[in-house]
């Protein structure tokens, strides 16, 4: 018992002495996160208005970066954030997130799974900004190298299939979160101005509307491609996102969707703000 007790109290003060890094790391990992969809989504814009040079996805923002003043500093700072993501969802694992069910199992499941995802993040925008910019490929020969190697292995129908039924799945879930606003749960409210709510439901709602219609198509082609057994029907974000300009009034569909992600990023930023950690 006794045992029981002290292990329970060293995790307590293990919690509080990283409070204020995880708090630091959660808002540096927010603004990062923020800067990457505001980049892409006005990457998207700029193809649905005609620039289809433009390479809407982490690589073609990461490119647009390196070409503004102090295009090195800002990768630098970026990668630092995003690794403040990482860290912060660290921190979730071992300690449980905030909210009354943080501590359970599924939770801290979730938080690994966004680790390892940002980690990921964190080594693509390091390497870029270290210099290793080659390295840095796009989203959509990502996806089709990964589809490829999974259908290659036993089962990898199935297996390619179910990956892409579960982004599918969870891209309904973030979309459908989001417009019920399961958010305000994580938001510091009572901080907040009336009109502050509003800007941030706007932003929030339609932000992570547009999110999970993304991944939702994504998972989408995903599937088709385990059905066809062909990796090149697959497809990274920069794609998923053109698909959008081949349907009817398709320009107009894209510059909404853009749009969306643009309202993620500024979403993201006021979680970075108010939210709780």
């Amino acid at each position: 018992m006794n045992a029981t007790v002290a292990a329970r109290s060293g995790r307590v003060r293990a919690r509080r002495a990283a409070g204020p890094m995880t708090k630091g790391a959660a808002r540096a990992g927010l603004a990062a996160r923020g800067v990457i969809y505001l980049l892409v989504g006005t990457l998207a814009l700029q193809v649905a208005f005609g620039d289809h040079g433009k390479q809407a996805d982490r690589s073609g923002a990461l490119e647009e970066l390196s070409r503004r003043p102090f295009g090195s500093v800002l990768l630098w700072a970026l990668g630092v954030g995003v690794c403040g993501m990482a860290l912060w969802r660290l921190s979730e694992v071992a300690f449980g997130s905030a909210g009354e069910d943080g501590r359970k199992a599924r939770k801290r499941l979730l938080a690994a799974v966004r680790c390892v995802f940002y980690c990921s993040v964190a080594f693509s925008v390091l390497s870029f900004a270290a210099g290793s910019g080659g390295g840095n490929r796009s989203s959509d020969a990502q996806s089709r190298d990964m589809t490829a190697r999974a259908l290659a292995l036993p089962g990898g129908q199935w297996l390619v299939g179910l990956a892409g039924a579960g982004i599918v799945v969870a891209g309904v879930w973030v979309g459908a979160r989001a417009v019920r606003r399961y958010y305000h749960d994580k938001l510091r409210l009572g901080e907040m101005t009336r009109r502050q709510r509003r800007a941030v439901d706007v932003t929030g709602v339609g932000g992570g509307a547009a999110r999970g219609l993304v991944f939702a198509t994504a998972g989408c082609f995903a599937v088709r491609a385990a059905v066809d057994y062909s990796p090149d029907r697959a497809k990274g974000l920069d794609d998923t996102l053109r698909t959008f300009a081949e349907l009817p009034m398709g320009p107009w569909l894209l510059a909404c969707v853009a749009a969306g992600l643009v309202l993620f990023g500024l979403f993201s930023f006021a979680l970075a703000r108010w939210r709780r950690v």
